[in-house]
């Protein structure tokens, strides 16, 4: 499972600089992952400091810390 979520950690590192910053559902839609596997690759990017989660409303916008 550690590999999995590692591998679609990488698949959301590329969405995200090949797109920019997005609303979660639209990363989930991009990425067409199970949706549990996006946010624990997320949470993982997250705690690495690799991306910024900013609330909005009730969704969160995610984009890459530069």
């Amino acid at each position: 499972m550690i590999t999995k979520i590692g591998i679609v950690a990488g698949e959301i590192w590329h969405y995200l600089d090949d797109n920019g910053e997005t609303m979660l559902s639209d990363l989930i839609k991009g990425i067409t992952r199970e949706r549990d596997i996006v946010l624990m690759s997320l949470g993982w990017l997250a705690r690495e400091g690799h991306v910024i989660l900013l609330q909005e409303k009730d969704e969160y916008k995610i984009q890459l810390r530069k």
